[in-house]
């Protein structure tokens, strides 16, 4: 792709940087950016800034927040022996949109993944356990994707779980293996949250 710009070409390439966006993508989103008041970029280029320097993460259950406690987590409503463990927040806001789920979360940042230099010290499990042990929690929801990395994950916390008084379940196979939760519609992730099974039971399926 030929560029009559240097200052175009740097743009259309720092945008084409982000996940899913092509290089003709990039281009389009920054000639749409450049017939905009100056005043717009400049409001969503403080918003990135902003986003960036100021966004917090709970320091109970890792989601994104504007505070150190997450609206979810400081909401005397939720039920807080339940926990739905998930890899991010996109998959918080999933499951959030089929009010089917009145419990918390954890977010792990990721799944174990040794082909990508993914390993268990490089996700949330630590603080996980260390709820857990706390005592207030009593059954963890595994709602990671259907995928090897995924059940492998779920397995790895699971035997660090091993000797706790803790019920563990994972969501109903309705989300199709190796979907990702994100992608899911409302109707089936919410059943597949109240139709979950004992995670024991989902190893003998496997």
């Amino acid at each position: 792709m030929e560029f009559s710009s240097k200052l175009l070409e740097n743009a259309v390439y720092e945008m084409s940087q982000l996940p899913g966006i092509g290089k003709r993508t990039a281009l389009r989103l920054v000639l749409h950016l450049l017939k905009q008041p100056e005043e717009r970029t400049q409001h969503l280029s403080n918003a990135l800034m902003t986003l960036k320097s100021e966004i917090n993460f709970c320091k109970k259950c890792h989601n994104i927040s504007d505070t150190e406690i997450c609206e979810i987590c400081a909401n005397p409503k939720r039920d807080e022996s339940l926990v739905c463990v998930v890899e991010d927040i996109r998959d918080v806001m999933a499951i959030e949109n089929t009010s089917q789920y009145n419990g918390l979360y954890h977010v792990l940042g990721g799944k174990i993944s040794p082909m990508e230099g993914v390993g268990p010290q490089d996700l949330n499990i630590t603080s996980l356990v260390d709820r857990v042990r706390q005592g207030t929690v009593k059954e963890l929801i595994f709602a990671l994707s259907s995928t090897m990395e995924g059940d492998t994950t779920n397995f790895y916390i699971y035997r660090q779980l091993e000797g706790m008084e803790i019920t563990t379940s994972t969501i109903a196979r309705g989300i199709s293996v190796g979907d990702e939760l994100e992608y899911a519609d409302e109707v089936t992730l919410g059943r597949s949250i109240l139709n979950r099974v004992p995670f024991e039971s989902s190893m003998k399926a496997n």
